[in-house]
């Protein structure tokens, strides 16, 4: 009997025929609630083609573009920083010093449990308070907020994933690595973080993703990045008397998701890449030097003599 039959009771022919009337009720309720969504809009004029033409506008393309690029921005600088203090933080708590190991698991829980966006606003009225003494000028108070928040928070993150992957490596493998004669610094750098980045890259890609996301965490602080820019525009464009919140919010909503699907291709394409790397070496080429000297031996042995 295989597992998945003692798991999971195949439907009979009677399960089969209700499973087809739920999903059809379902799929019927859900398109109920999607063409009640279009009237209700299409009732406020949010469908009107005069709302949607404020996207032909240069300014508003404009406002999205810079939008756009300052998310990154944030996302590209935190990403790096959030890595890098997850690597930290990862052998800090792996260390055989207490002291090291209690203050790395430290911070890792204490920004882990803090909300996110609490951190953020406390980082921003730090550095607001103390603008002039760290030299900070216009809006690099909130860029520097936001990206430290991000940082903290998701470098905790990253830590206990990249922790969970070293301690996924057999332990035979580091036990070996020592009894080379490897240092310790050796045997983190070259076996244990390799593998452990490669076995938990599907994860560190996710929780990227989420930075992306929480890029938008920045409108609390007056940052211009993309929602604080779409709800800027919402508010101040007027059409027909009514706002356009639905048309901004579905754009927006549009680009982020465009953001992040790209950010998860790139994650397949690397793990794809990994792949090959591991699998693309031939072993085949290793036999050719043996067959040939099998063949030498042959022809330079006596004619009708055999093993």
């Amino acid at each position: 009997m295989s597992g998945a039959s003692v798991l999971y009771d195949v439907p009979g022919p009677k399960a089969k025929a209700r499973n087809r009337v739920y999903s059809v009720i379902g799929a019927l309720a859900v398109l109920g609630l999607i063409a009640f969504a279009f009237l209700r809009l299409d009732a406020k004029g949010q469908l009107d083609p005069e709302v949607w033409r404020i996207f032909n506008y240069a300014g508003v393309r404009t406002s999205i573009r810079d939008g756009v690029l300052t998310t990154l921005q944030v996302f590209a600088v935190a990403a790096v920083l959030s890595l890098a203090l997850g690597l930290l933080l990862t052998v800090a708590r792996l260390s055989d010093h207490k002291p090291v190991r209690w203050l790395a698991t430290g911070f890792i829980e204490l920004f882990r449990a803090v909300p996110l966006l609490i951190t953020i606003y406390a980082l921003w009225v730090i550095l607001l308070t103390n603008r002039d003494a760290l030299g900070l000028t216009g809006s690099q108070p909130q860029f520097w907020a936001l990206v430290a928040g991000l940082t903290v928070y998701n470098g905790s993150v990253q830590a206990e994933v990249l922790r969970a992957g070293i301690n996924a490596v057999p332990k035979g493998q580091k036990e070996a690595a020592y009894a080379l004669g490897l240092s310790k610094t050796q045997v983190m750098t070259t076996v244990l973080i390799p593998q452990a980045v490669r076995a938990m890259l599907p994860t560190i890609i996710s929780q990227l993703v989420v930075t992306l996301k929480d890029t938008s965490l920045g409108y609390i602080i007056t940052f211009e990045e993309l929602l604080y820019t779409a709800r800027l525009m919402s508010t101040n464009i007027i059409v027909n008397g009514n706002d356009t919140y639905i048309p901004v919010i579905i754009v927006i909503g549009s680009i982020y998701v465009a953001m992040c699907l790209a950010l998860s291709a790139l994650a397949t394409w690397i793990e794809r890449r990994g792949r090959r790397a591991r699998t693309g070496i031939r072993v085949g080429a290793a036999a050719e030097p043996v067959a040939a000297a099998d063949a030498a031996e042959s022809a330079e042995a006596p004619a009708g003599t055999k093993d």
